[in-house]
C-alpha cells in the first residue's frame, strides 16, 4: 500500500488518496479540502502508513520509518496536488527531498511528461507552494531538477520575532538568542525563505557543527525543539509556525558543510530545501558566488545553481534523484 522511497537519506512514504481511504481514512476530495482538515486525518494516516511494524523497529532507529508521507497524486495530469505529512502530523510547505521522491514515484506510475510538470503542495498555512519538476541527468545520474523560485532573506520574510540585528561578514545577519544560548558558537544565522521557513546559522568551524546524534540527545534535543516547533510541542520562538533549522560552514569554494534539525521531524541525513537555504545564505554572506554550490550532509551532497542578476539572486534550482526501497 505505502511504497518507500530514499533520497540522499531522506526516506518518505508514498500512497495515493484512494488508498488512504479504502484504508479508512477519511480523507476529503481535494487536496486543498484535506490540508484545512488535517487534524482530523494526519495523525491516523502517520500511524497506519510510517509507524514501525509490531516487533520490526530495528536498534537505535528512529521512531517512524520514514520521515513523512507523501499523499497524492489527486490527479492523472499535470498539474499535480500533493500532501507532505511531518511525522508529528503537521504539513509541510515544501520539501526539496519529497517533491523529488514524489516525481519519481510518478515517473513510475507513468504520469510525469518527459517536459516535466507543476507540482501543487497544500498545506494549512497559507496558499499552495508550486514547483516546477523536469526530469534531467547530471553526471550519468537521472534526477530532477527542482525550480524553487526566488528566495528571501531576512526575520520579515520568515516572521520571525525577538531576534536582534548583528553583522556577519560585513552583512546583516540575525542574533537568534535561544540558539545562542544552546551553543555560545550559534550566534549568527540568516533566515531564508524558500517556500517555507529557514534559519541558517554560520559557524567558522566545521568542529561546531552538531552531529545528528548530538541533536538527538538531552537536553541538546529539548533545547532544538523549542525553537524549531511551533506550539504546542516547541515554543515557536523566533517563528511562530516553527522554521527549519540549518548549520553550515564553508568547507572549500563554491562547498559547504551543513547540518539540519527540520520543524516536525527533527535531525535528517539531508533536506533538498535546507540545502538550497543554506547555499541561499551562503551566497547572500560572499561565501559563495552564483553558479553551482555543493550542500554536503550526512546523506549525501546535493547540486544547488543560484542565478543572480545584478547583485540580487532570482532564481535557485536544486538537483534531486531518489529510489524506490525494496
Amino acid at each position: 500500500m505505502t511504497q518507500f522511497y530514499d533520497a540522499r537519506g531522506n526516506i518518505y512514504g508514498v500512497i495515493s488518496p484512494q488508498s488512504l481511504r479504502e484504508a479508512g481514512i477519511d480523507l476529503p476530495a481535494s487536496a486543498a479540502q484535506c490540508a484545512a482538515s488535517r487534524q482530523a486525518w494526519s495523525r491516523a494516516a502517520i500511524t497506519l502508513c510510517c509507524d514501525w511494524p509490531e516487533g520490526q523497529r530495528p536498534a537505535n532507529s528512529k521512531s517512524h520509518r520514514s520521515d513523512g508521507l507523501l499523499i497524492g497524486p489527486f490527479q492523472t495530469s499535470p498539474p499535480f496536488d500533493v500532501l507532505i505529512v511531518n511525522t508529528d502530523g503537521t504539513l509541510a510547505e515544501r520539501s526539496g527531498n519529497g517533491l523529488t521522491i514524489f516525481s519519481q514515484a510518478l515517473i513510475e506510475q507513468g504520469l510525469m511528461p518527459e517536459e516535466g510538470a507543476l507540482l501543487r503542495v497544500h498545506h494549512d498555512k497559507g496558499d499552495a507552494v508550486e514547483t516546477s519538476v523536469k526530469p534531467a541527468e547530471v553526471e550519468g545520474v537521472e534526477g530532477f531538477w527542482l525550480d524553487l523560485g526566488q528566495p528571501r532573506f531576512g526575520p520579515d520574510a520568515v516572521a520571525a520575532q525577538t531576534v536582534q540585528g548583528i553583522e556577519f561578514n560585513a552583512r546583516d545577519v540575525s542574533h537568534v538568542q535561544p540558539l545562542a544560548q544552546l551553543d555560545p558558537d550559534w550566534a549568527h544565522s540568516q533566515f531564508v525563505r524558500i517556500g517555507n521557513p529557514h534559519c541558517v546559522t554560520l559557524l567558522g568551524d566545521a568542529a561546531a557543527l552538531p552531529s545528528n546524534e548530538r541533536m538527538r540527545e538531552s537536553p541538546l534535543s529539548e533545547g532544538l525543539t523549542q525553537v524549531a516547533y511551533a506550539m504546542p510541542v516547541g515554543a515557536g520562538d523566533p517563528c511562530a509556525v516553527g522554521v527549519n533549522l540549518q548549520w553550515a560552514v564553508l568547507e572549500s569554494p563554491q562547498r559547504i558543510l551543513a547540518r539540519v534539525f527540520e520543524r516536525g521531524e527533527g535531525p535528517t541525513a539531508s533536506s533538498g530545501t535546507s540545502a538550497s537555504a543554506v547555499a541561499c545564505a551562503a551566497w547572500r554572506v560572499g561565501w559563495v558566488a552564483a553558479g553551482e554550490v555543493q550542500v554536503v550532509m550526512p546523506g549525501g551532497t546535493a547540486p544547488i545553481l543560484l542565478e543572480a542578476v545584478e547583485g540580487e539572486l532570482r532564481r535557485v534550482r536544486l538537483f534531486g534523484t531518489a529510489r524506490l526501497m525494496g
